[in-house]
């Protein structure tokens, strides 16, 4: 044998085999596919849960928002074209937000039923499991959004190619939900407890958002709280990013901070930055569980 044939190692030396790579990287995404399809079967064997979720949407866009907007134009004091129109940002909100909270629902029940620590004790790194059900749960509500979406034409919504960002904008406020629900599942262990906390918060933000009426004109107090909740910005981008009548984009309904009306690109960087700031707490606090 030749000494182009002979390896000579150093004694204790290993050599790294040939062949393909190792599938790190596949073992590292993992954990997202997984949580991520869990979240998915979920949905698809739970057509009723689908269904139901639709419901307070809806009534919110078909019922209140047909029955005042005749009502205005009884009293002709209409200030509002087509308020279905305008009501439909603040019921897309509403429809991306319950399927989103239910992941960190779904978070204290495997706490409770023992499932947390089975994936505690698993190879995967925790803070892949946080992104798993982060992004499991964002894509739930994003169906939910797209359900109502198709339904945009009682409201006027023009189905346009822009629909595709409205859909981007309502995968990130589903995230953001996501987010803050995963970090108060990792944070109040009693699913009385958290079922509560989540109640209590999210109509007030719902009604403070500007959602439901027009974000300016609004007395002292109530002006400084609709500015203050980061769901008003949320709302206020899709809003202006959804095609459709007028309303959506006129002077009636703009959101200003003074004499200055944020962009949509600052308004999606406030979501995108509340988003990564819960998942980073999620991730710490959960890295942190026993």
């Amino acid at each position: 044998m030749s000494g182009l044939d002979t390896v000579m190692e150093a004694p204790g030396r290993k050599t790294a085999p040939a062949g393909p790579p190792t599938g790190r990287s596949r073992f590292a995404l993992k954990p997202y596919a997984l949580l991520w399809r869990r979240e998915m079967t979920r949905l698809r064997h739970n057509p009723i849960r689908l269904a139901m979720g639709l419901v307070t949407p809806l009534l919110f866009l078909v019922v209140l928002g047909t029955g005042l907007d005749a009502a205005s134009s009884n009293l002709g004091k209409a200030q509002l074209n087509d308020y279905r129109a305008f009501l439909f940002p603040g019921t897309l909100i509403l429809s991306v937000q319950a399927p989103a909270i239910a992941v960190g629902i779904s978070l204290v029940w495997d706490r409770r039923l023992g499932m947390l620590r089975q994936m505690l004790v698993s190879p995967f790194p925790r803070s892949s499991i946080v992104l798993g059900l982060a992004l499991g749960g964002a894509t739930t509500g994003a169906v939910y959004g797209l359900l109502l979406l198709s339904v945009g034409g009682i409201a006027g919504i023009r189905y346009t190619p822009m629909l595709l960002v409205v859909v981007l904008e309502m995968l990130l406020v589903s995230l953001m939900f996501t987010s803050v629900g995963l970090l108060a599942a990792v944070t109040i262990r009693q699913v009385e407890t958290f079922q509560i906390v989540v109640n209590l918060s999210l109509m007030p933000l719902m009604f403070f958002s500007g959602a439901m009426f027009p974000p300016n004109g609004l007395p002292g107090w109530l002006d400084i709280v609709v500015k203050l909740n980061p769901l008003t910005y949320g709302v206020d981008a899709i809003r202006r990013t959804l095609p459709g009548p007028d309303i959506l984009t006129s002077e009636q309904t703009r959101l200003l901070l003074g004499d200055w009306q944020p962009p949509v690109v600052v308004e999606l960087g406030l979501m995108a930055a509340i988003t990564a700031a819960a998942l980073g707490l999620a991730t710490y606090r959960f890295s942190r569980s026993q």
